[in-house]
């Protein structure tokens, strides 16, 4: 394997600490030691038809499919000629078992009352059966049909949540747009999936201000005819412009439709969602999901990552991703919904009011299982200890992360300051491409360690491989593969066969290739390294940049870093660091002595041949607004190129020309 194929990492953090899962805990866990982990594991990848027939018969089918798996690589046909239909298996299946009474799904506004109060509403499953059937019916009604496309773009209200099961109950796919999208963002996945129906809001609160949603999409309406309805909730009651014949008010429809829709039995391969994600060049990629296996998939991961238990009262699940994400299609509404457990959607930012809004929200709302990403985790330490301290969070079992690998020092902070040390961990690795959990502990089974995402799930083979295919040695760093097909599985990227097979099928013959580097310790506990193009290749060796960024913010001045690489006269290539320290940013003589403390503290941890070329400290790091650190950009800032890359999802484009001006 050439060097720049490679995703090895010559030089490799340790990380001797252990967390069994707490032995009280591991007793009534769904999944409760490793040995019934590697049990049901082995069965589940030898005998992947009959695991997974099982499965899929705890939920709800019109017709049972004849065949479990069709595979013709790299197609996949799940549960080949089932009937089912996932609204009426997160919906319906409760109702008919006697528990529509039951809280199905919490909502919580940003913006506090006159009171100092928020908005808190709640509904039962019969409340959303009644909510999604009528909108169901407005769909009908302004003409859309099985199989259109129907685009959403909204903020995170109930009816995000209303509309998208409206949707897979009527079988017309969805298409969600974050609410942070630029206009043209919203045209060119209008045009891509060639829809005709948007739904959105008048705004969205974030920090306490309406983010102008409807405006957005009349700006990106300026660029493209093929809408012919747009459908807008109010929410903010700010100013928009209604145009007549095209724009309707929700509320307006909603009064006059009928709430009886029965649900639409729906081929297992019929279409449920597209999903765009961004990539690494090019135009987005519209991610295409189908019915059958993505429901059982997300309906089994949620249920035994999280040890989801549908008959405990006081189960209450948060996940704080957007739903214009894969984690929130998954893991805020089909896979929680499917289970039986009450999801806990929050509308805002984790700031507002103030820093403590999180903490709050949990003591107030008693959730036993949390979910959110490493970058928020890095902020809230940054923050401080004390916003914590104020909330009593003991109603929490489970934490869980999702977005990127975290750092061994923040998963610490993780689990000291919020778990109280009693909560197991379960980081996760996934994609909006697997549409599930792929590598995760299982949070009563798994000896965890900070910073690795531990084992493949229950039906997942994965491995770490050269690019031969062939397994490489014990921490010896590759390309992370999963090598049998799994139900929610991608089943391609929307009007581009030729891109779906070169982006994911190409690099290894035969296995499936997220492009992440991995390597599998001596536990035989998978790390990821980073993305195969964030390996740097350093004077002939390849250095993972989550690695350094790992040993960075194990110092104690450090918050959160962010590593890439950059042209390097006699190296090839160097190692940048942007770094936000945890006090001030120090300044001159100050500021250089840190440097150099922080340089030789990652040549302790990796050696020589990691220690960063450039250090540069920031107040911020360019972030979309789903929390991404864009480290394209910090690259051209590294490498001192003009900024020509689109910047409009950015949180705060100011983040950028600071550090662009601040130079090497």
């Amino acid at each position: 394997m050439s060097s720049n194929e490679s995703a090895t990492t010559e030089s490799m953090l340790q990380e001797s600490r252990r967390f069994p899962p707490p032995a009280a805990f591991a007793e009534q866990a769904h999944i409760k030691s490793p040995e019934e982990y590697a049990a049901l594991h082995k069965r589940s990848v030898e005998d992947p038809d009959a695991f997974w027939a099982e499965v899929a018969a705890e939920l709800h089918w019109f017709d049972k499919w004849d065949r479990v798996l069709e595979w013709n690589l790299p197609d996949a046909k799940w549960f080949v000629n089932g009937k089912t239909n996932l609204c009426f298996n997160c919906i319906d299946r409760h109702i008919e078992a006697g528990h529509g009474d039951k809280v199905a799904l919490v909502w919580e506004g940003e913006v506090p009352k006159d009171d100092g109060s928020f908005e808190i509403e709640r509904y039962t499953y019969n409340d959303l059966k009644r909510e999604v059937s009528t909108f169901a019916n407005v769909l009908k009604a302004r003409g859309v049909k099985k199989g259109d496309v129907v685009t959403i773009y909204m903020g995170m209200v109930p009816q995000l949540a209303i509309a998208m099961l409206a949707c897979a109950r009527i079988g017309a796919p969805h298409s969600i747009i974050f609410g942070g999208f630029s206009a043209q963002a919203i045209c060119d996945r209008v045009e891509d999936g060639q829809s005709e129906i948007i739904i959105t809001c008048d705004g969205s609160w974030r920090r306490g201000k309406p983010v102008p949603l409807k405006q957005n999409v009349d700006d990106a309406l300026k660029m493209t005819d093929r809408v012919k309805n747009v459908i807008v909730y109010r929410r903010c009651n700010n100013d928009v412009q209604m145009q007549a014949g095209r724009d309707h008010w929700w509320h307006e429809l909603d009064k006059d439709a009928s709430d009886d829709c029965p649900a639409e039995p729906m081929d297992s391969e019929d279409l449920l969602f597209i999903l765009y994600t961004s990539g690494s060049t090019g135009k987005p990629k519209g991610i295409m999901h189908t019915t059958a296996g993505y429901m059982v998939h997300t309906y089994l991961t949620s249920k035994l990552t999280f040890d989801l238990k549908p008959d405990d009262p006081d189960e209450m699940y948060w996940c704080t991703a957007d739903i214009g994400w894969i984690t929130g299609h998954s893991y805020i509404i089909y896979g929680i919904l499917a289970n039986r457990v009450p999801t806990l959607m929050y509308e805002g930012g984790p700031n507002f009011p103030a820093e403590d809004r999180f903490w709050d929200v949990i003591e107030r709302q008693k959730v036993t299982k949390f979910y959110t990403a490493p970058t928020a985790i890095r902020t809230f330490m940054k923050w401080g200890d004390s916003h914590v301290e104020k909330h009593d969070l003991s109603s929490l079992k489970v934490l869980g992360t999702v977005g990127e690998p975290i750092n061994p020092e923040a998963w610490m902070w993780y689990h000291r300051v919020i778990g109280k040390e009693n909560c197991p961990i379960v980081d996760t690795w996934w994609q909006t491409e697997t549409g599930g959990h792929m590598l995760t502990p299982l949070p009563g089974a798994t000896t965890t360690t900070p910073g690795s995402c531990c084992k493949p799930m229950i039906g997942i083979d994965a491995a770490v491989v050269n690019s031969e295919g062939e397994e490489v040695g014990t921490n010896e760093g590759g390309i992370l593969v999963i090598r049998k097909p799994w139900p929610s599985m991608l089943r391609g990227i929307y009007g581009d066969r030729e891109r779906f097979i070169d982006t994911y099928w190409s690099k290894v013959e035969g296995m499936y290739c997220p492009a992440d580097g991995a390597r599998v310790d001596e536990d035989g506990n998978f790390w990821i390294t980073g993305r195969i193009d964030d390996v740097i290749l350093v004077a002939g060796h390849n250095i993972g940049t989550m690695e350094v960024e790992s040993a960075l913010v194990s110092h104690d001045a450090v918050a959160e870093a962010a590593v890439v690489g950059f042209p390097h006269d006699v190296k090839g290539n160097g190692v940048a660091a942007f770094v936000i320290l945890r006090g001030a940013i120090p300044q001159g003589d100050e500021a250089d002595a840190l440097k150099k403390a922080l340089t030789k503290h990652v040549r302790g941890e990796l050696g020589p041949i990691g220690q960063p070329d450039q250090i540069r400290f920031t107040e911020a790091l360019p972030k979309t607004r789903s929390g991404k650190i864009m480290r394209r950009l910090l690259r051209d800032i590294a490498a001192g190129n003009e900024i020509k890359q689109d910047t409009t999802t950015l949180e705060d484009r100011t983040i950028v020309d600071k550090l662009v001006a601040q130079g090497g």
